[in-house]
């Protein structure tokens, strides 16, 4: 440990020296991404896909778009490239950056002019690899990789939460994370070998390898966790010393602790991203020192220049303005709306059998805006309340739905979280609801044996009585959406997205996502075409209070009884000093700079 504290002093001094030239660094580049460059590969696959009459990608229709439309596979292929080389430019700015920064003779076009010379280290063909040389230090691109576009790439989390049911997929998600570990570890030094030693990328990953094996690798790691910790501890100590300010401040008369609350959440939001800044460069730093060469002038004190000064002040205060214009409107309370509360298949707190009518009973009492619960068509055509195509798990019959009838299927009892009940058929479960005076929130589920005819009959036995009760449908099957807009266009219908891959686009009235791609700004332009935005299934506090404070106009959730607490706590009445600690909680949640 006092190793660990030795380190962080002797590049604290470092940061110090050049701290200005470091926040430029690495600032910029999350306002480049976040600003410019995210926007624009997103602009650019929402009009490929526009323009090949794409609304939008899944495993539904990725061999669709693969044999029917070549041109939009080459566009996308050619968008992939241009991100793979961005990704590599930034991370040759970063690495050159480090080595540059403490120069004397250092100027920023100098070390653009040596990024851009990087670029011959690259092949075609190797572009293969670096592609799979980024999967491999995803895991590190918050931590050492400080890179914004790498750390936007995420494995959607109801997939892990998909893995982690069975013991056998855990055993095999654990190895797979050790073993990309171990190879991200020893391939760390691909990227810096080719900044400092103009090593191109296959040497590069074999000198790596060679480098590591004798490494004491697992210090490093046990060095950059330690260190890791100790910079948290810092920002905790940072963020409740504001909080504890606020507090005290929230005593004082008049519109003074309004005045001080937004000066300290502003401080707050400077301060993490400083922060972030400072532990990024140290932990990189770690990783890279020994590689970097050796320069006379470290230690000396580099003067920025002047126009430099002026060019990072007129930043900082359009940032600022901006900060505290939005800090006001969120301390104020204005512009953060009670979210719709949707109970996710009809249960809360694990309070029954999921999409039963005695869960859905029980679930009522705490007034959810809407009950999402699933539908499956049966063998004699009918709609059952279903979630799973296969009835082992709750029934422990190995039967899908649609090989049995409605009969058959309600007779059956299934079981979960120590409750029994009856599968119930949509007609019993639409009348229940109705009798609580309760909305819903329909999940039609499709397979390959569905009838021809299952949209027109849903909407002739139901589509009546769905708008007069003013419930909504969506569905992971984009075809429903289009196929129920056309059979009766007054239905509302929203299309469920599992992951964030372009703007909103295409016939739904709306969209129901995976709550861990989805971001504000697909809120915001979702809000722009006036269609609301479900985040899916969100189970954690902070996690629901990010929902709220990015405005997604309703929360489908397990627990739904947290969720109301967490509206109360986060929308209600309060101080300054808990909306600021509110904000704190969602701090790490977020990603980039983003007031």
């Amino acid at each position: 440990m006092k190793a660990i504290v030795l380190t962080l002093r002797q590049y604290s001094r470092q940061f110090r020296q050049n701290w200005l030239e470091y926040l430029i660094l690495f600032g910029g580049l999350d306002l480049v991404n976040q600003f410019l460059i995210i926007p624009f590969f997103r602009w650019i696959t929402t009009f490929v896909l526009q323009a090949g009459e794409i609304p939008f990608v899944s495993y539904q229709n990725v061999v669709l778009i693969l044999t029917h439309h070549p041109v939009v596979v080459f566009s996308l292929l050619l968008e992939l490239l241009c991100l793979l080389m961005l990704i590599y430019g930034e991370f040759m700015l970063i690495l050159t950056g480090l080595q540059e920064i403490r120069t004397v003779k250092f100027t920023w076009h100098h070390l653009f002019q040596r990024t851009w010379q990087t670029r011959h280290l690259l092949s075609f063909g190797s572009l293969v690899l670096l592609f799979g040389y980024f999967l491999l230090v995803i895991p590190f691109a918050d931590v050492i990789f400080r890179t914004p576009l790498l750390a936007k790439i995420q494995i959607p989390q109801f997939i892990v939460d998909y893995l982690t049911r069975n013991g056998w997929l855990v055993s095999a998600l654990v190895l797979f994370y050790v073993v990309i570990t171990v190879l991200g570890l020893r391939l760390i030094l691909t990227m810096p070998l080719m900044a400092y030693r103009q090593e191109k990328l296959l040497p590069a990953m074999k000198k790596s390898w060679r480098l590591t094996k004798n490494y004491k690798w697992l210090s490093l790691l046990i060095r950059l966790i330690l260190t890791t910790v100790l910079v948290g501890i810092v920002t905790g100590v940072f963020y409740i010393a504001i909080y504890l300010l606020q507090l005290g401040l929230d005593l004082l008369p008049g519109k003074f602790p309004l005045i001080t609350a937004v000066i300290n959440l502003s401080l707050l939001q400077m301060g993490s991203e400083f922060l972030a800044i400072w532990a990024g460069t140290i932990i990189l730093l770690i990783v890279v020192e020994p590689l970097i060469t050796t320069d006379s002038s470290l230690g000396q004190q580099i003067h920025p220049s002047r126009e430099l000064i002026t060019l990072f002040s007129l930043i900082f205060i359009a940032i600022g303005f901006a900060t505290i214009v939005n800090n006001t409107l969120y301390l104020m309370g204005n512009g953060v709306q009670r979210p719709i509360t949707i109970s996710h298949r009809g249960v809360a707190e694990e309070n029954g059998v999921q999409n039963t009518i005695p869960a859905m009973e029980k679930t009522t009492k705490l007034k959810p805006d809407y009950v999402e619960m699933d539908l499956h068509e049966t063998k004699d055509h009918q709609f059952v309340v279903m979630h799973d195509e296969n009835l082992t798990e709750l029934a422990g019959i190995n039967k899908a739905p649609h090989e049995l009838t409605l009969k058959q299927l309600t007779k059956l009892t299934v079981c979960e979280n120590g409750h029994h009940a009856k599968i119930a058929s949509f007609d019993q479960y639409l009348a229940a609801a109705e009798k609580h005076h309760q909305k819903l929130l329909i999940e039609i589920k499709t397979t390959p044996h569905d009838s021809k005819e299952m949209l027109q009959n849903f909407n002739r036995r139901y589509g009546k009585r769905i708008i007069k009760d003013h419930d909504q449908v969506h569905s992971l099957d984009y075809s429903v959406v289009t196929g129920l807009k056309k059979i009766n266009p007054r239905l509302k219908v929203l299309y469920i997205q599992p992951y964030n891959f372009g703007n909103p686009q295409g016939a739904a009235d709306g969209y129901s996502m995976e709550y861990s791609t989805l971001n504000q700004d697909f809120i915001n332009q979702a809000h722009w075409k006036h269609e609301p935005v479900y985040a899916w299934t969100v189970n954690d506090d902070s996690i629901m209070k990010q929902m709220i404070y990015n405005r997604a106009d309703g929360i489908i959730t397990d627990n739904l009884g947290e969720l109301n607490a967490a509206i109360k706590d986060f929308a209600g009445k309060q101080s300054y000093a808990n909306r600021i600690l509110n904000y704190i909680i969602i701090l790490p949640t977020t990603s980039g700079i983003e007031p």
